[in-house]
């Protein structure tokens, strides 16, 4: 089951994307479904099948995002949260080798972007980070075993 949480960034960038493919693609794509279609045979015509597809797949993506904007909740920063891992927490952890990584805890819809250094909070290492302060240690279950990690900064998107 994933988490439905999100950041004020997260939502807003959904809505931007569900915006371009609403108001841009979908037109363009659908100006050249007629174009292709008035040519004749739709059977061996290229660029209607390819169009037709591209807008299935734009019809599909809307559906999901619109279904996504409904059940999300916005997350905000709350001064509360300083000293301690929480949503939309961007934590540097460091392991018993040395290794420093900088990790972000966002929603599951917002991973699956340019920034690799975000985690879902339904992921192993985020919910061994809840909660947790600076220079405490968290205990991450992995396929390949336990791993430890420590706490080295935490900060929050303000």
């Amino acid at each position: 089951m994933r988490t439905p949480l999100i950041t004020r960034k997260g939502y807003e960038k959904l809505q931007r994307e569900l915006d371009h493919l609403w108001r841009v693609e979908r037109p363009e794509t659908t100006r050249k479904v007629t174009w292709a279609a008035s040519l004749g045979d739709r059977s061996e015509n290229a660029d209607y099948q390819y169009n037709k597809k591209r807008l299935r797949e734009i019809d599909r993506r809307v559906r999901y995002i619109r279904k996504c904007l409904e059940r999300l909740k916005v997350v905000d920063y709350a001064p509360e949260q300083e000293g301690r891992v929480f949503f939309g927490a961007r934590v540097e952890i460091e392991n018993d080798g040395g290794e420093v990584r900088t990790v972000r805890i966002v929603g599951p819809e917002e991973i699956y972007g340019e920034d690799k250094t975000f985690i879902s909070i339904d992921s192993p290492m985020a919910r061994a980070l809840l909660k947790k302060e600076v220079d405490e240690t968290a205990t991450v279950h992995t396929p390949d075993g336990i791993k430890t990690w420590y706490v080295n900064r935490i900060e929050y998107e303000k």
